[in-house]
């Protein structure tokens, strides 16, 4: 018998606007407030021109967290009713951000809907994210989110199947009929390991780097997957396919809540991984967040490597992949607030370098133009033009090759590095879970300030240094593709010695607010010193300019990265 489809009407919530990474709220939100699930979803599909969707590709996935499952089989019954053709799905309803991307790639899907919310805890006490990405496999941009946005505002009803049930556990595709409807809909249920692990493939030396994992003269790795979902790629690509010893791969198995843990792969939530790097038994460290596209790396003894200084050292040694040996370097990108020193490669390389607002989406347009080859964020983000995500793994990979090519330690590539180019010092400060109007008030009196022309040049004096204001705004992008505006994107205190002190409110949080203070400090002579004491004097000025403890009643940062 076709499955019934219907239409039911519904009431609009006024706090639907996705953030940088999509709608992200504590799942208590999602189970308590009727319809919220299926509104934001029937906002997604509506955003979405009828004859663009009737019969088109659309794929599913999540990290595995809380609430994972239930959402899932949500999405399929409201695709089937909105005219959806085919699902590509996850198997068990797990993929990772990246292999997502791979896979709308793979299939010229329209879009994928990616349930995640990243690096912030699981649980049923935790949070729970949507995001829409788009058919070139990255994030949606600004229209398209302030589309699903205006819909979520005014909707009246959403379709939906509720018959409709799917199987995650088995491999293989399921047909359904729906009634009033000529063409069964399909939902594949796929491994995507072998779909990334196959991209990864034709990217980088799988032969070299299974000789330096597992040949003669073999480095000793470490690599936690902190039980998010890039658990199964782990180990399957670096454990089964390039021979690392499974014991070198911790937490690979996805849980709801994460083992009760943080997924954010930084030195204060990943301090397990880091303790166990510093008896020196491991030569190279890696841990990833819950969906898989963020990454940290050590080196032994735990040698903690910046994610700014991660990405100006693959930029650095980009020819240690066989990838960019084909298609050439086209351009080097990061975000605003992550330090110069991929600046400092790009200029002796003679490559573009783009400074863009925080967020992959805007790295994605430049990649489609055919002007981006390699990217990064300070917020543990890398990736190349391969997908339209950051990619923990790849990163990871990336690394490993360098250290195939260069067989140096992590630390003697890093200190070679300085040397040649001199080092910044870098340091963000995350206030979590802020009063929102004290951190916006805080915020706009901030950018009153540096914008009064007797700002600049007003000089601040620390101890013995003595730091001069040579620009002062709020970040503003232009895209070099599209000429679109992307305004207040972050307050900039630029000194004349080039060191930079940014204020952020970032949106990634699910509740309150998350005030960030990034510090980005350049020295040619004094390269390996401790980076807290160099920065300490911007760190006071930092928060003597915006009253920060005062303003939010907060003693220190929660965390320091």
């Amino acid at each position: 018998i076709p499955l019934q489809v219907l239409t039911v009407p519904t009431a609009p919530y006024p706090d639907q606007r996705p953030g940088t990474s999509g709608l992200r709220k504590r799942v208590f939100v999602f189970q308590s407030r009727r319809n919220y699930l299926h509104n934001f979803i029937q906002s997604i599909f509506s955003s979405i021109d009828l004859r663009d969707r009737q019969g088109s590709t659309v794929v599913v996935g999540g990290d595995g967290r809380f609430f994972n499952q239930t959402a899932i089989e949500v999405i399929v019954q409201m695709a089937a009713a909105n005219g959806v053709g085919r699902l590509i799905i996850g198997h068990h309803g797990i993929m990772s951000t990246p292999a997502i991307s791979c896979v709308i790639r793979k299939y010229k899907a329209i879009g994928g809907i990616i349930l995640t919310a990243s690096h912030n805890p699981g649980g049923p006490d935790g949070d729970f994210g949507i995001k829409f990405n788009t058919a070139n496999g990255g994030p949606a941009k600004e229209a398209v989110t302030n589309k699903i946005f205006q819909i979520s505002r005014t909707i009246e009803e959403f379709a939906i199947c509720p018959g409709l049930r799917v199987d995650l556990l088995t491999l293989g595709k399921q047909t359904f009929d729906l009634e009033n409807k000529f063409k069964p809909f399909t939902v594949e249920i796929v491994d995507s390991v072998e779909s990334y692990a196959n991209m990864l493939r034709n990217i980088f030396d799988f032969a070299a780097l299974k000789e330096l994992l597992s040949g003669e003269n073999h480095i000793k790795i470490r690599i936690d997957a902190m039980h998010g979902a890039v658990g199964p790629y782990v180990k399957r690509i670096l454990c089964e396919e390039l021979g690392c010893p499974a014991n070198s791969a911790i937490n690979c198995v996805p849980v709801e809540d994460f083992g009760g843990q943080h997924p954010d792969p930084n030195l204060t939530y990943a301090a397990d991984l880091v303790d166990s790097m510093k008896d020196g038994q491991y030569d190279f460290g890696a841990a990833f967040d819950g969906d898989g596209d963020r990454n940290m790396i050590l080196g032994k003894h735990g040698f903690f490597v910046t994610p700014s200084d991660s990405v100006a050292v693959i930029a650095d040694n980009i020819f240690c992949i066989p990838y960019f040996q084909h298609t050439g370097v086209r351009g080097f990108a990061r975000s605003m607030p992550t330090s110069a020193a991929l600046d400092r490669v790009a200029k002796a390389t003679k490559i573009e370098l783009y400074e863009t607002p925080t967020g992959w989406k805007f790295f994605g347009n430049l990649m489609d133009a055919g002007r981006l080859s390699l990217c990064g964020e300070e917020s543990f983000g890398t990736g190349g033009d391969h997908i339209r995500e950051k990619d923990g793994l790849w990163a990871v990979l990336a690394w490993l090759s360098i250290l195939a090519t260069r067989r140096q330690s992590v630390e003697d590539i890093l200190k070679d590095h300085w040397l040649k180019y001199g080092r910044n010092y870098f340091t963000r400060y995350d206030y979590e879970n802020v009063d929102i109007d004290a951190a916006c008030e805080m915020m706009e009196d901030l950018e009153l300030m540096i914008a009064d022309k007797a700002f600049v040049k007003q000089r601040f004096a620390v101890e013995d240094k003595i730091y001069q204001v040579e620009k002062a705004d709020n970040f503003e992008y232009t895209d070099p593709v599209d000429s679109t505006i992307s305004r207040n994107q972050g307050l900039r205190i630029i000194f004349s010695d080039g060191s930079r002190i940014i204020y952020r409110l970032s949106g990634t949080g699910s509740d309150g607010a998350t005030v960030r203070i990034y510090i980005d400090s350049y020295e040619k002579e004094q390269i390996f010193e401790d980076t807290q004491v160099m920065l300490a004097p911007l760190a006071t000025i930092a928060l003597k300019i915006s009253q920060l403890h005062h303003r939010t009643g907060r003693s220190g940062p929660s965390v320091i990265t």
